[in-house]
């Protein structure tokens, strides 16, 4: 079986009819290969997507009899809302300061091509 999947891959099979079975033969095979992980993935999704619901439903009706302010809140239970929202806009900052180095330097690129090519085209023009 790997013997004409090499052949395939080093163009050594020289009939188109033969070479189309191959192709097909693989790619049937890739296709099942993924459909069976597919299968296989979505299962466990849908397992442990239902699982967290079960359990949620038997702690919600406790946590909606009463309100507690945050203050009041274990600190486990407390959500740190300025770290995250420094570290967000810190990550916000940095990929827009790349995205503008990048384009800075692309930019230097294109100019330096265009000064070559208008030297090149002022020479052509000079010499004839």
């Amino acid at each position: 079986m790997i013997d004409w999947m090499i052949r395939l891959a080093l163009g050594k099979v020289k009939d188109v009819r033969r070479r189309k079975n191959y192709i097909t033969t693989l790619l049937v095979i890739l296709a099942t290969g993924f459909l069976q992980t597919l299968t296989a993935s979505s299962q466990n999704l849908l397992i442990s997507s239902f699982t967290p619901l079960v359990v949620q439903v038997g702690q919600t009706q406790a946590a909606q009899d009463e309100f507690v302010p945050i203050d009041e809140l274990p600190p486990e239970d407390q959500l740190p809302a300025a770290p995250l929202l420094i570290a967000a806009y810190a990550f916000a900052w940095v990929a827009l300061l790349v995205y503008v180095w990048s384009l800075w330097r692309r930019l230097g690129s294109v100019e330096r091509e265009l000064a070559d090519v208008a030297r090149r085209i002022s020479n052509r023009s000079g010499g004839a």
